[in-house]
């Protein structure tokens, strides 16, 4: 963060009452650069209370919330805020990012290729459109001023405050994207809440439901077409649920939940689920037995056409199919 060129920086860091020695080197690191400063919490508050605490106390005119692990590559905070100097309306910019488990990686692309600016009601037609998220977090620089008119994250939803905000901001401003570039650097923790208390896409869909219900209880509600967005989003996640389910069992996977549990939550958000290509095609294989050759396959399409939407998540910031 302090090596970033062309623009001027200061660092807040907030120590949420760790366990190793991090206080240490907060005060190392405040004691050779003036440029930061440090809270240190005697109590452990959370994730989320922790956020919102450093959100709340931003006064520069833009602003980026990382997370220990996390990296923004050289030159991010330059191309993001190049991006909303020349264009005022743009609330937050984003650009892709690259995820590691154990090294940062090496190597990073810094040219950029182009801008992409939606207006914020487009992009979120495009989220609804697919039920996904789009962002991870460190990749984003957001307008410091949109992110007190909206306020920070959401307590109610410790798995997808995130993307509820960027929802909230999407509806009170545009949105861009700095293609061809990698602005952050990601680290998913096998460990993490993700993947042990969170697992399973089923809490992941619900989690996701949620942040569209409270985003358009707040900004998004105000939307001319509100109602029918958050229909849109509905649909979406209920149409991916049936389809995790036929393509786990088409590739003879095992589900983290039964069938059923997928099969009730679909039919509660969108009734009219069982009307589509994806409900008749689970009603066409449930209960089949998949020979091995065929589920070999089955898994090499179905990896081929993650492979394929990760691409265009890459090229252009969006999904372009449903999950």
């Amino acid at each position: 963060m302090l090596s970033q060129e062309g623009v001027d920086v200061n660092v807040l860091i907030i120590d949420d009452c760790s366990s190793d020695n991090s206080i240490d080197i907060c005060r190392e690191l405040k004691s050779v650069d003036q440029r930061v400063s440090f809270i240190h919490h005697e109590v452990n508050r959370g994730h989320i209370a922790t956020y919102n605490e450093g959100l709340m106390l931003a006064s520069s005119d833009y602003l980026v919330l990382l997370s220990a692990d996390d990296l923004l590559t050289p030159g991010a905070l330059r191309r993001a805020t190049d991006l909303m100097d020349q264009n005022p309306s743009v609330g937050f910019v984003y650009g892709h990012p690259l995820t590691f488990q154990d090294e940062a990686p090496c190597s990073v692309r810094t040219r950029v290729s182009g801008w992409t600016i939606w207006s914020g009601a487009e992009w979120i037609e495009m989220m609804c459109r697919t039920g996904r998220n789009v962002i991870k977090c460190p990749e984003v620089v957001m307008r410091t001023s949109i992110q007190q008119r909206i306020g920070g994250y959401t307590t109610e939803l410790p798995h997808s405050g995130d993307m509820e905000m960027w929802l909230r901001a999407a509806a009170v401003s545009d949105v861009g994207r700095i293609r061809g570039v990698d602005q952050a650097c990601y680290r998913i923790h096998p460990l993490s809440m993700q993947q042990t208390v969170h697992a399973g896409l089923l809490f992941d869909l619900k989690a996701r439901y949620e942040a569209f219900q409270s985003a358009f209880r707040k900004e998004a509600g105000r939307l001319r077409d509100a109602e029918r967005l958050i229909t849109e989003a509905q649909r979406a996640l209920a149409r991916t649920a049936i389809r995790h389910v036929y393509k786990s069992i088409k590739c003879g996977l095992e589900l983290e939940e039964p069938p059923e549990a997928y099969q009730q939550f679909a039919v509660a958000l969108d009734p009219r689920v069982v009307t589509t290509k994806e409900w008749r095609a689970f009603e066409r294989i449930r209960g089949r037995h998949q020979g091995r050759l065929r589920t070999f396959l089955a898994r090499r399409i179905a990896r081929l056409k993650d492979r394929i939407d990760w691409h265009q998540w890459r090229r252009s910031g969006v999904h372009h199919q449903i999950q």
